[in-house]
């Protein structure tokens, strides 16, 4: 039997319930779903789309940030990566970062997938890049709020940080699980 075809919902109307450019709008839409009934309360969040970017040197090491993350109340390890500006593309946005970040610039960019946070708010869009032949050609400069450490480790130990407990974001699981992954290619 072959699959039916799925309809997307209609948006009807949209409504602004809050707004905190460019971090976050919250809305009310009223939907119309394929079988014809309306749902006047489905809530769409908007955060700010980012990149994320698994990097390694030469040596293949790969570039970790050590920094306090409010939103997890703690210290871990995740990799470099941050918001997109306005009209920027992911893989500027990929490469602004993480030489903001850690001073690092890289030859070779390959997008890994871009995904959607959460499949029912949408959330934010995000973009793993891939990084390979990173250098250090500058300080880290970012301007974040947060306090940061560069810190380069043999993918054998980023794994065991993994396990440990250590990597806690879930886009740079993602990102360490794609980029380590010997049978996943794009």
């Amino acid at each position: 039997m072959p699959p039916r075809s799925l309809e997307p919902w209609k948006t009807i109307n949209t409504e602004p319930i809050f707004e905190a450019p460019p971090w976050l709008t919250l809305s009310v839409e009223q939907v119309q779903l394929p079988d014809g009934r309306l749902v006047s309360d489905y809530y769409h969040i908007q955060l700010q789309d980012y990149a994320i970017i698994f990097a390694q040197v030469p040596d293949d090491d790969v570039i970790l940030l050590r920094q306090y993350k409010h939103g997890v109340g703690r210290v871990s390890l995740t990799l470099p990566g941050g918001g997109l500006a306005a009209g920027e593309t992911p893989l500027a946005a990929a490469q602004r970062e993480l030489l903001e970040e850690t001073g690092y610039e890289a030859e070779d960019w390959r997008l890994l997938c871009p995904f959607v946070t959460s499949a029912n708010y949408r959330c934010s869009q995000g973009y793993i890049f891939a990084a390979n032949n990173a250098r250090q050609v500058a300080e880290p400069n970012s301007g974040d709020l947060e306090e940061m450490e560069t810190v380069l480790m043999p993918p054998e130990q980023v794994i065991e940080a993994v396990q440990q407990g250590e990597i806690v974001v879930l886009s740079a699981l993602t990102a360490i699980a794609l980029a380590l992954n010997p049978n996943f290619s794009r």
